[in-house]
């Protein structure tokens, strides 16, 4: 990946991360700090990677993507609007009365949302049965489902796992946000999901594991993902929960509140400090 579009990719994440402080503060509630972990890889699947159109939401050839930690919906309320589906301004109405943007994705109101996620692990069951609807229909798309670290304690998360190795679903590529972090703790403490890889690889996956924030690790890692021949794909990514904003940076607190005024101009200052400077 050359430097511009790398650059390009940062910028990107810079204004998603603004987007996301600015509809959390909005609503004064919220999930800040799995959204700002996951912002990076949102920039990079919608800015780059997957084949959507803006203009026609619901094309039929369209790769689908499947946000099964629903609860970081600001992350893609924000992306989808930096990359058109609808304007950036109304990140300011989430969790509003009348808005579109609540706290979990709504498939059948906001353009671009493939699937109504919120309840922990039933995410990425909707993405295999995507994914299955392609392989029998022979097309071409692909399916991305994107899961929390905390979410994978799910049961029915090991299900989907095994349905897709089962179905040798080549066409689904799932990525766990690994920040450590869920709402009650550090998740090897609350309920270790530990060793992710071998799990995922006991269960028939390939498995890949990079940093999130590095826009050629995940370049690198989505290309191998397209090789690989009768058996899903997970994409391990450790991330930094909070990741752009220092105070909230590996810190549980800031996994479901939302920052008040003067924690609001802090963060902003940091983001929009972060983006002159990139943009510079």
């Amino acid at each position: 990946m050359d430097e511009k579009l790398v650059r390009e990719l940062e910028i990107s994440a810079a204004k998603v991360r603004i987007g996301i402080i600015e509809g959390v503060h909005a609503a004064k509630a919220g999930h800040p700090g799995g959204s700002l972990s996951i912002a990076d890889l949102l920039t990079y699947l919608y800015m780059h990677r997957l084949n959507v159109d803006p203009k026609n939401p619901k094309m039929p050839n369209r790769d689908r993507m499947v946000l099964s930690k629903g609860h970081a919906a600001p992350a893609l309320y924000a992306t989808l609007a930096l990359r058109g589906f609808f304007p950036m301004d109304e990140m300011k109405t989430l969790r509003h009365i009348g808005s579109r943007l609540q706290g979990h994705p709504d498939s059948v109101k906001i353009p671009g949302v493939d699937a109504s996620t919120g309840s922990l692990g039933q995410g990425i069951s909707a993405a295999c049965g995507m994914a299955l609807s392609g392989k029998i229909s022979c097309d071409s798309y692909k399916v991305y489902a994107i899961l929390g670290d905390g979410e994978i304690q799910e049961g029915e998360v090991w299900e989907a796992a095994m349905f897709a190795a089962h179905y040798q679903l080549d066409n689904l590529i799932a990525i766990v946000d690994n920040n450590g972090m869920q709402i009650d703790g550090k998740v090897s403490e609350v309920m270790s999901p530990y060793p992710i890889d071998q799990k995922f690889e006991a269960f028939g996956w390939h498995v890949i594991s990079i940093n999130a924030h590095d826009f050629n690790a995940m370049e690198k890692a989505f290309n191998e993902a397209e090789t690989v021949i009768q058996k899903p794909t997970v994409i391990i990514m450790h991330s930094t929960k909070g990741k752009g904003v220092s105070y909230m940076e590996n810190s549980v607190d800031w996994h479901g509140k939302a920052p008040n005024d003067e924690e609001y101009e802090v963060a902003m200052k940091e983001l929009l400090g972060k983006l002159a400077e990139l943009e510079g």
